[in-house]
C-alpha cells in the first residue's frame, strides 16, 4: 500500500503520522511539501496535525488554499482516501470536502489529554479494526477542535451514518460528542484526536495502532 503525508509549514506531527504509516503499511509514505501541485500515485493521503501557517486567520483557513490542496481534493474526488487528523480535520473543513467546522473550545483554554471515544461506525474503511460500540483511547491536543454544524446538517450526518467517532467525556463541546466524520462517499475522514500518538505500547497505547492497520486491510 502507498501512502503520503501533506506537509503544510508548522505541521508538527507529520513525521508521526509518517512513522504510524510505515509501520501500518511496511513501506515509508511519501513527504509532499504543501507547495507542490501534484500528489503521487498512492492509496491513502494524510493531511497531518499541527498549526499550519500559525493558525493565522482561522486554523486550517490557509492551509486550504495552498497549491497542493487542489490535488488533494481531486483525489478525494476520484475515491481516494483521505484523513485530516486535527488542524488536518480543520483543513478539510476550510476546503469543503467535509461539512462543518472547528470553533474555538468551549472552555477557551488548549486541550491536551488523552480521551475516550466510542466508535458509532464500524463499517467505514476508517473504522475496520473495530466493533461498533467499541470504546477506544487517542490523545487530543487542540484549542479549536469543537465541531459545529447546523442542526440540519447534524442530523443528516446522523441518518447518513458519517459520524464515526464520538467523544465519551466531550474535552471541548463539539456538537452531538462528535470527534470523527466522513464525507458522504465514505472515503474522506476528518478526525479531531491523535490515533498517531498511540501506536505502541512504549507510547501509552495501541490503539492507533489497529487504526492504521485496519485502514490498510479495508483498502488493500
Amino acid at each position: 500500500m502507498k501512502s503520503c503525508v501533506v506537509v503544510f509549514p508548522a505541521s508538527n506531527c507529520d513525521r508521526d503520522a509518517a512513522v504510524a504509516l510505515e509501520q501500518a503499511t511496511g513501506g515509508a509514505p511519501t513527504m509532499v511539501w504543501h507547495g507542490e501541485t501534484q500528489i503521487p500515485d498512492t492509496d491513502l493521503v494524510v493531511l497531518p496535525g499541527g498549526f499550519s501557517y500559525g493558525d493565522y486567520l482561522r486554523s486550517g483557513a490557509m492551509a486550504a488554499q495552498s497549491p497542493i490542496m487542489r490535488a488533494v481534493v481531486e483525489k478525494a474526488k476520484a475515491g481516494t482516501p483521505v484523513i485530516g487528523i486535527c488542524n488536518g480535520f480543520q483543513i478539510l473543513t476550510e476546503a469543503g470536502l467535509l461539512p462543518g467546522a472547528l470553533m474555538r473550545n468551549a472552555s477557551l483554554n488548549f486541550v491536551c489529554r488523552n480521551v475516550s471515544l466510542s466508535v458509532v461506525n464500524s463499517q467505514s474503511m476508517f473504522t475496520g479494526a473495530f466493533e461498533k460500540g467499541a470504546v477506544v483511547n487517542f490523545p487530543v491536543a487542540h484549542h479549536d477542535g469543537n465541531y459545529f454544524a447546523d442542526d440540519e446538517t447534524l442530523d443528516r450526518l446522523e441518518g447518513e451514518n458519517r459520524i464515526v467517532f464520538r467523544y465519551i467525556d466531550n474535552p471541548n463541546g463539539s456538537a452531538r460528542n462528535i470527534a470523527g466524520v466522513t464525507n458522504e462517499a465514505g472515503n474522506v475522514l476528518g478526525l479531531m484526536p491523535h490515533p498517531e500518538r498511540v501506536i505502541s505500547p512504549l507510547l501509552g497505547g495501541i490503539d492507533g495502532a489497529a487504526f492504521f492497520q485496519g485502514i490498510v486491510e479495508a483498502t488493500s
